[in-house]
């Protein structure tokens, strides 16, 4: 068709596909297309980095597609489809409410914006309330992995790494080995446990909070890549993380200035580092098993050890075992 647009980011390129599907169908066609630009996002991080922004590359995404769509007519228009696109900032909630409305008033007559503040507080409590479940869930796995000194993998990623299309379920084959498998976006943030993680580094005044990444990622503004960091450091101190596995799609920008600090703070600790640093549209299927089989077979012969170093060079009382495991 012709339409469309150049982008090496993998993402964009997904939007740009789904864009086109949308427009295409048949069954159910729809009549507003609403793709925010979200200049800054919610973060368990927030408060302890300097800001929280999403990627600029992302975040023009809905406008630089939008053009591609409208390069030899309105593909739009010709479909009775309204394109939506305000720029959101989601980590204010009220700011996101006014800035919805604004672009929507004219799009859903009617609309207030008591009601546009309704829905997105809606939308935040289920943000949040997921989040908590999932945290809870990191945690549970934490807590059998001490228990039974069994290793977990620790995948070091941006949020759309999840979708099986864009991560090609890498960490489900890491799964079906038979290892639990922690993201960084739900790791848990119980505060007993991370001063226990964190007590030599807060003690010598290297860092403000548990959740402060000063120390090794001073220009804090970009959300996931902060979030990455604080990832890496968690790991190199959780003794029961043996692994960290690290994706990335091809040519990003904002993970390139990333690699070798994070590969750095996790390696430095013993712990086991594998990246797939060119994740895109094709799945290499042959070369993901033959680097899944490789990690499989370094954990089976090292996890054990990495565990043992990692628990005689950790603070004791660790909140995770039972009491009187004096060895954290």
């Amino acid at each position: 068709m012709g339409r469309g647009t150049v982008d090496c980011c993998y993402p964009v390129k997904c939007m740009s596909g789904h864009y086109g599907e949308l427009l295409a169908r048949e069954k159910r066609p729809i009549d507003i297309l609403l793709t925010p630009m979200i200049a800054a996002l919610p973060s368990f991080l927030g408060g302890h980095v300097m800001a929280s922004l999403a990627c600029p590359r992302v975040m023009a995404a809905p406008e630089n597609i939008r053009a591609g769509f409208m390069r030899s007519g309105d593909a739009f228009a010709e479909h009775g489809i309204r394109h939506v696109s305000p720029l959101v900032n989601l980590d204010e909630p009220q700011l996101a409410a006014r800035q919805l409305h604004t672009a929507l008033q004219d799009v859903l007559p009617g609309l207030v914006p008591a009601e546009t503040q309704r829905a997105v507080d809606a939308g935040m409590r289920a943000l949040a309330d997921f989040g908590a479940r999932m945290r809870a869930r990191s945690l549970e796995i934490l807590e059998a992995c001490a228990r039974e000194n069994r290793p977990c993998l620790l995948v070091l990623a941006r949020p759309y790494h999840m979708d099986p299309g864009i991560g090609h379920e890498i960490e489900v084959d890491l799964q079906g080995c038979g290892y639990p498998v922690l993201w960084s976006q739900y790791l848990p943030t119980d505060e007993a446990l991370l001063r226990w993680m964190f007590r030599a580094d807060l003690d010598a005044g290297l860092i403000r909070s548990p959740l402060d990444i000063a120390d090794v990622w001073p220009s804090s503004y970009s959300a996931n890549t902060n979030e990455i960091l604080w990832g890496a450091k968690f790991a190199a101190r959780m003794p029961w993380v043996a692994c960290v596995v690290r994706l990335s799609s091809y040519e990003c920008g904002m993970d390139q200035p990333t690699y070798t600090p994070v590969q750095r703070i996790v390696e430095s600790s013993g712990t086991l580092f594998f990246s797939f640093q060119d994740l895109d549209a094709t799945k290499p299927a042959g070369s993901v098993k033959i680097r899944v089989e490789t990690i499989d077979a370094y954990l089976r012969t090292m996890s054990a050890g990495i565990i043992e170093r990692k628990r005689a060079g950790a603070a004791p009382g660790c909140p995770l075992l039972a009491a009187g495991d004096g060895v954290g």
